[in-house]
């Protein structure tokens, strides 16, 4: 199995993934790039080891470098593709770049290698469209942290045939996750519903119907949710959520679900992005 491109989901993809059994090989443009995804994985590992193997640290070492032995790296993707019999592709949300890696990988993989990618936002029969391999083409949308959390959006398209589909749930079984199937529409089920939910709490506060505090306060206590949708936009990066609502904009600009904000276009604009940079909705030290 080989998952293209380091970020932090993808890491925490690597470690579930070798954690269950799976030979992972971890693709990226350089190699220092690379060495921060094995160490990110380690780290990952050792917070995991320490509830599970609390009392037993040999044990806990004996896990961690079993896990690692699962992990190898490379810089050459059409090298890899060839031994390889799933792609999880998480690089960047960019459409003709993600066509650009599936159309070389097609190339250079065998027939049975079924091709994923983990988009949040576009469409995957666009990006398959850049492939001879139509049928063996879907999505594995994973949500952050991975180790944590236990969904994943499984997405077919109208192409992708019942044999991929099902090794896909299987596959997501095997990670010990939860899947659900998913139709190839914008956000698929979670962010289909909750992208929508923060844009109309931004836009709440943008016509002075409430504070950011108050409406993060009344939909943790009144709806019971962990964090409010100001909260929760900052965690996932205002950039992120700006990148969406651009595209579904651009796909149905008359869906007034999808009308850009002027005041998350300011924030973005001033490299306020959430958690990640320091300053969004809210400051953080």
């Amino acid at each position: 199995m080989k998952l293209d491109r380091c970020c932090n989901m993808c890491v925490y993809q690597y470690h579930v993934a070798a954690s269950t059994g799976h030979s992972v090989t971890v693709v990226d443009t350089n190699d220092d790039i690379l060495q921060k995804a094995v160490k990110g994985i380690e780290g990952s590992l050792k917070r995991v080891v320490k509830k599970k193997f609390a009392d037993k640290p040999e044990a806990a070492d004996a896990f961690i470098q079993s896990v690692l032995q699962n992990v190898s790296t490379s810089t050459d993707a059409e090298s890899v593709v060839q031994h390889s019999d799933l792609v999880v592709e998480a690089i960047v949300e960019n459409l003709k770049i993600k066509q650009d890696v599936f159309g070389r990988l097609d190339k250079a993989a065998p027939a049975h290698t079924i091709f994923t990618s983990n988009t949040s936002s576009l469409p995957i029969s666009d990006i398959a469209s850049a492939t001879n391999r139509l049928d063996r083409f879907g999505g594995l949308h994973f949500f952050n942290p991975v180790p944590m959390m236990k969904l994943v959006e499984v997405i077919g398209t109208s192409a992708t045939s019942q044999e991929t589909f099902d090794s896909l749930l299987n596959f997501s079984k095997a990670l010990g996750k939860t899947p659900v199937s998913c139709k190839d529409t914008p956000g698929f089920i979670v962010n289909r519903l909750l992208v929508p939910y923060m844009m109309e709490a931004i836009r709440l506060h943008e016509r002075g119907h409430g504070s950011k505090e108050d409406i993060d306060i009344a939909m943790k206590l009144g709806a019971g949710y962990p964090m409010g949708p100001f909260e929760l936009g900052d965690y996932v990066g205002l950039d992120t959520l700006k990148f969406i609502m651009d595209g579904w904009n651009a796909m149905d600009s008359e869906n007034q679900l999808f009308v850009p904000s002027e005041l998350l276009n300011k924030l973005v604009a001033e490299g306020k992005f959430g958690r990640k940079s320091g300053e969004g909705f809210y400051k953080y030290k």
